[in-house]
């Protein structure tokens, strides 16, 4: 067995490794290696050589940073610097995903086959204070609706940008509208103040069409990212349920999916007052609250894992099946069953968000857990 995984290394070194061959080896891995494994004299001279070789092979995955190739990629992967002692010499592997921007754009999608279900993409309906909807999915570049003195306008990116004029009327503050993504929709919209909102599936933000001229305040459901617009006169205030967040200006993401056992709160750049109940806490960035029981609690965390999805990736870190299952349950539009006990294990790794569902239970299947798509369920068996 151990020169099977020989032969994968240096398939995966001369760039001859295929996606189900890096699955393969992304599974040894996170199955877990407590075993020394003997470097091959073939595979390379010495350390120092070895070392080396990894080095060039890093330079050239960094060169094709714009590559849209879908990979399947572990955890370990992702790190120049990710190290494992394998028969008494350090063994340095790396690849890094593609380098992406925040886009709503997928791309390569794949049409799925009758049993399979095909990725998410920009899907929202807007509804407006007076109750009209607009499906944002359908609608032309240009002018929308006028909300006050505020005009609604739909971007070539695809974006909803509110922009409101100075002009005495109406006042656009009092006026609420509201954006909802349904399971397998995303979308972007640009407040009246400059700040942009991403949001995850299953997700909404309810805004005033102009803010008010003493403070800015949205209330969320689901999952957002948010980059605010600086402010230092008029705070800006999101509200998720029994959480408040508030910012003069900066970066921060929310999970507040009612599925999930706690409301999270990632801090990017910045800080973030939360606050709940009686309980309130600073963030410094790469801090997570949590927010389970009525109680916050703190933690240092991979943010690169937290905003995966805004760039267009499932990122996973030691995660638990039920977890990655509503995600996918999420993006795809489907369902979950299980049959038998629910799975303890727990998975690591990386791909794109573009892919048919198949392919992302391609991925997780190298766990040892089955799976198999019956119309709009995913039935999971250990």
């Amino acid at each position: 067995m151990e020169n099977r995984y020989h032969e994968l290394a240096k398939k995966w070194l001369n760039n001859t490794i295929t996606p189900a061959e890096q699955a393969e080896f992304a599974a040894w891995y996170n199955a877990g290696q407590d075993k020394p494994i003997e470097i091959p004299a073939t595979f390379a001279e010495n350390d120092e050589a070895l070392k080396q070789r990894i080095l060039n092979k890093i330079s050239r995955e960094i060169k094709k940073s714009n590559s849209h190739v879908t990979k399947i990629i572990p955890l370990w992967l992702r790190y120049a610097a990710a190290v494992f002692l394998f028969g008494g010499c350090f063994m340095y592997y790396y690849a890094h995903t593609h380098r992406a921007v925040k886009s709503n754009v997928l791309t390569q999608q794949q049409k799925p086959s009758k049993n399979d279900a095909g990725p998410g993409g920009n899907k929202a309906i807007l509804t407006l204070a007076n109750g009209s909807k607009i499906n944002l999915s359908d609608v032309k570049n240009g002018v929308l609706a006028s909300q006050g003195q505020t005009v609604l306008k739909k971007d070539k990116n695809g974006r909803i940008i509110y922009e409101a004029s100075d002009v005495k009327g109406v006042d656009s503050s009092a006026i609420f509208n509201t954006i909802t993504t349904p399971r397998g929709g995303q979308f972007q919209v640009v407040l009246s103040d400059g700040s942009k909102v991403w949001l995850n599936s299953a997700s909404s933000i309810t805004f005033p069409a102009a803010f008010s001229k003493t403070e800015r305040k949205v209330t969320i459901t689901g999952e957002a990212y948010f980059e605010i617009a600086k402010n230092k006169n008029k705070p800006f205030k999101v509200v998720t349920g029994r959480q408040m967040v508030e910012v003069l200006g900066t970066h921060f993401n929310i999970n507040a999916y009612t599925d999930e056992s706690a409301i999270k709160t990632t801090l990017i750049e910045g800080s973030v007052k939360i606050s709940a109940d009686a309980q309130s806490a600073i963030l410094k960035p790469e801090q997570q609250s949590s927010l389970f029981n009525n109680k916050i609690s703190i933690n240092t965390v991979d943010t690169d894992n937290v905003l995966a999805w805004t760039t267009g990736n499932f990122q996973f870190e030691k995660a638990e099946i039920p977890s990655i299952m509503r995600e996918a349950a999420r993006w795809y539009d489907v369902d979950i069953k299980y049959e038998g006990e629910i799975p303890k294990r727990r998975f690591t790794g990386s791909i794109s968000r573009s892919v048919n569902l198949s392919e992302l239970l391609k991925m997780l299947k190298y766990t040892g857990i089955n799976f198999k798509i019956a119309g709009k369920t995913i039935v999971v068996t250990s």
